[in-house]
This record gives structure tokens, sequence and C-alpha cells, in this order.
């Protein structure tokens, strides 16, 4: 087996040592190419779907905003990329979240909009993400009512979150940044002694949510207003713990999906800068086989943590980000953008190659990508005109080959966006968050 070359090798001479660029014979095997993962030729199970991908630190928005609008404008730098695909995505421009607060607390509100200081006496309060709100529908029909994935596992920091996803109460959901874990959470089967020890846990997880009930109602005749209210909030995570435990039994017997681990490189590590884009091909083709197996519906992606990244030949996303106008630093967050859309363009054209009833995948599932930050033409860490595009959804009502342009001055709320897609889900949902309506232009 080829040996790579180490990272750390210098060449010596004449009393001097000198570090190696990254050089291509550094890298592993598993490293040397592109995923040559294959998309399957056709889905049984004709359903809507969504995924929000997220990039943080923004972007270089001049690069990135196209200069007209309307239909059939002249894409931006950044989105020739995307070129052959045009027909199946919308830009939309000048959107932000009027209530945030700005900085690298972007991924925290993306999906909610929400005022993270608006609670009195809390450091911290978020609000409900607008997939959650989607899950809760259509998560009751299958085994995963939604994923969350990261390159960081947990939940992270609040103000730096490393999932997109919050519940009722603002609570934010753990994501999964390991590709052989998700996988055998999704496709192998569960042994005989598995079954036992999961329906023991199941078991006991419910005595203590019973206790708990219990001994609330005798808590509860003791305590003020104030109190009252902060018991009431706790139960109702607990109810939603014991609505998912009770999912989650439903589907022991149930047998999991039959997929091969063929050509998916799941030993790929999220945060080793030089597995970085076999990472994200690996994450991005496991978020397709649970789409085209309906094991869920709903799939948050947060490919990159704020404040962290890279990009595809390990830059450092963060620093670039900082770039106060400088061209070369500029120059060099474009190419990221440019392989973040690559990543993205490879996902829509699995799910367009996947026939599904009358057209393809791509035609029934939504894709919303972009970042809760834009850093500017200066750098700052603003949470107005972000950029954004929505793509795929044909079916579900959504037309493309579209710049959408809004004043940033006056600053639309995404969540008219998100209210736009929960719609499109089937959920007769009137409002979202701060949203003023949903928003219009790119209904069929």
């Amino acid at each position: 087996m080829h040996r790579p070359l180490s990272r750390r090798h210098l060449l010596r001479g004449l009393g001097v040592s000198l570090a190696l660029p990254y050089l291509d014979a550094m890298r592993a095997p598993s490293q040397a190419a592109d995923s040559t993962f294959k998309p399957w030729p056709k889905s049984n199970v004709v359903q809507p779907r969504i995924i929000c991908c997220y990039i943080p630190n923004g972007v270089n928005i001049e690069e990135w905003v196209p200069k007209d609008t309307g239909v059939n404008y002249q894409l931006s730098p950044t989105l020739k990329v995307l070129e052959d695909l045009r027909n199946e995505f919308t830009v939309i421009s000048g959107l932000g979240h009027p209530r945030a607060q700005g900085g690298h607390s972007g991924a925290d509100t993306w999906l909610t909009g929400a005022d993270l200081k608006s609670k009195p006496g809390a450091d911290y309060s978020n609000g409900l993400s607008a997939d959650q709100l989607v899950a809760s529908v259509h998560g009751k029909l299958t085994r995963f009512p939604s994923l969350q994935l990261s390159d960081s596992s947990g939940t992270g920091a609040a103000g730096h979150s490393h999932t997109l996803s919050f519940d009722r109460n603002g609570t934010p959901l753990p994501a999964e940044n390991s590709p052989s874990r998700l996988f055998e959470r999704l496709f192998v089967p569960d042994s005989a002694g598995d079954r036992t020890a999961t329906l023991k846990r199941y078991a006991e997880r419910r005595s203590i949510l019973d206790e708990i009930a219990s001994e609330s109602k005798a808590l509860d005749r003791r305590l003020g207003g104030s109190d009252r209210q902060k018991l009431e909030e706790y139960l109702s995570s607990v109810r939603e713990t014991e609505t998912q435990v009770e999912h989650l039994q439903r589907w022991v017997d149930v047998r999991k999906p039959k997929v091969p681990q063929t050509d998916l490189l799941l030993s790929s590590q999220p945060l080793n800068a030089h597995d970085r884009a076999m990472w994200l091909d690996v994450m991005l083709d496991l978020t397709y086989l649970a789409f085209v197996t309906d094991l869920t519906r709903v799939i948050t992606f947060e490919w990159s943590r704020e404040a962290g990244g890279f990009g595809g030949a390990g830059e450092n996303h963060h620093e670039l980000s900082h770039h106060g106008g400088d061209p070369g630093m500029l120059s060099k967050l474009g190419t990221i953008d440019r392989f973040h859309l690559s990543k993205l363009k490879r996902l829509m054209s699995l799910l367009k190659f996947t026939r599904e009833g009358p057209g393809s995948m791509l035609d029934n599932t939504m894709l919303l990508f972009g970042s809760g930050m834009n850093s500017g033409a200066g750098g700052e860490h603003s949470p107005q005109n972000l950029p954004l595009l929505v793509a795929g959804g044909a079916k579900l009502g959504l037309k493309h080959n579209q710049h959408l342009a809004f004043k940033p001055d006056r600053q639309p709320p995404l969540n008219n966006v998100l209210l736009a897609l929960i719609q499109r889900m089937g959920l007769p949902a009137n409002t979202f968050g701060d949203s003023t309506g949903s928003l219009t232009g790119m209904e069929i």
C-alpha cells in the first residue's frame, strides 16, 4: 500500500531546514480523488423533502451576488459553478434576520431568526427552527424525524452552535459528524442483543419520565407564577422526549434498508483539512441515501461551524473572512465559495439523476443553501444581505432560473423564505417567527 509523504517532511541544506508545501504525495490513499459514489437509478417513494446546507463566515459577496436581476440573469463569477443547473435554482439577495445580533452566531439563528438576547435575565434564548416545524409533521412517518449533521459533533456553545436545529423551547439538537457512525445509525441492522438493550433503555427512560410527571404535580402547587412558567417549559421538553421515545419504540422491529458501503469512504475525518473534500462528499452521499430510502425527509447540515472551516485545499476559511477588503484574501475566499458550490452541485446532480415518479428526486427535494453571516466588503460580520439560494422542488411548486433581489436597507426577513418552504412541505402555516408573509416570486 502506498505510504503518503509526511506533512512534516523537511528539506535540509546548509544548516537550514525548510518545510515543504502541501503536496499530492502527502495525501492518504483514501484522499486521492473525489468520491466515486453513484446514485441509484430510481426512487420508489415520491415524497417532499428538504435539506438546509449552511456555510459559515459568509462569502465574497461581491463575486456572489449577480449584477442583474430577474429571469435569465447573468450568473456571477462564483455562481458560474452551477451554470449547468441554472434552471434548478433561484438566487435570493438582500434578505437578512432583523432581530439577529450578527457576529459568529449566524448558525444559531439561520433557521430561527430569533433575537438571542430577547429573554430578560437570560444570556441566550433561541426559538423553534423551521426544519423542526416541518419534522413535527413529516417526522411521524419516517424512522428518523430529522437528521442533524455538522463537522463538529454535539451542540457546541451558545452563539457558536454546532447545529442548525432547535426544538420548541429553543434547545439545540445535537449533530453527528462521523460518516461511519451515521452509516451505522442509518443502515446497520441491530442484533438481538442490541434490540433487547434498546428496549430496556426506552423502558428506563419512560419510567423516569413518568416519575418526573408525578413529582411535578406536587411541586407545582408550591411555586410562584414565574417558577411555574419555567417548570412548564421544562415539562414541555420532557413531553417532547416522551413522544420521541414512543416514536423510536415503534421502529425497533422495522428492518433498516439494505445499503452497501460501496464507494463510501466512511473513514474521512471532518476536522482534517486534507480530508475536507472527501468528508463533504461522503456526508452528502449519506444524506442522499437517507432521502432515497425515506429514512427521513428533513435534514440540516452545517458544513462547518462558525469561526472555523476549511477550503478544498485546507485554507483557513475563518481567517479569510476577516479580509478587511484585501484583494488577495477576497480572491481566496471566492475560491472557497466555488469549492462549496461544487459540492452543492454534486448533491443536486445525484438527486437529478434519480428518477422519481414522472420526474426526478430533485423535483421533490428542496435545498436551502447559504450563510447566516455576510462578511461584507470590509470583512464585517453582518446578519444583513445574506448569501442565499434555493434549489429543487419543481414538483412542489417552485420555479427557478432567476435572481430575486431585495433592498438590504429595508432588510426583508429571511423567515419569509423559510415560511415559503414550510408551506411547500405541505404545512398550513401562515407565519414563522418574524415573517411578514410568504416570499413570492418562486411559485409556479
